[in-house]
């Protein structure tokens, strides 16, 4: 399943690079959505390449009844982006990858921070894939709604938490 997403942030590329890496705001997002984060990492400098990998519970509550019976009643999400160093535009591109503890769903996307006149354009295009036989296309189908809602609010929600940190 396709999954594509676009938010325009009115920050520079750097703020929105260094929010999407900082830990109390994917704690912040992580219980915005219901969920709690269980651990946060980055390996590097986020003025260079580096990789941020975080480890959420999510609730299943909004899963189909067909998906939770797998499941129960939490995920578990690791999240990982790898960083590559800004391009000469400031433009900033992750490759990322996303797996849910004891499902086999996994998506892959690109997250790019383009400069635009207005500030930040975030794009991200990937790929959402389950490999349960004959219910991976029914799980994958009912899971990329939710993951694209999921990055369109990583990305307002960004907004938001860079707002409430300026003095």
């Amino acid at each position: 399943m396709a999954l594509n997403a676009t938010t325009i942030l009115p920050y520079d590329v750097a703020t929105v690079t260094d929010a999407f890496a900082n830990e109390d705001f994917l704690r912040t997002i992580s219980e915005h959505v219901g969920g709690a984060l269980v651990s946060a990492t980055v390996e590097g400098d986020t003025a260079g390449a580096f990789v941020l990998t975080a480890v959420r519970t999510m609730p299943t509550d909004r899963l189909p009844d067909i998906a939770k019976k797998f499941v129960g009643a939490t995920l578990t999400v690791t999240q990982k982006e790898q960083w590559a160093a800004p391009g000469a535009d400031g433009t900033r591109e992750a490759a990322v990858e996303l797996s849910v503890g004891g499902v086999p769903l996994k998506v892959t996307a690109v997250q790019r921070l383009v400069t635009v006149a207005e500030g930040t354009r975030v794009d991200v295009d990937g790929n959402v894939r389950s490999s349960i036989p004959f219910l991976g296309d029914k799980i994958a189908k009912a899971a990329e709604p939710m993951i694209g809602k999921a990055l369109t609010i990583q990305a307002g929600q960004a907004g938001k938490w860079i707002e409430s940190r300026k003095g």
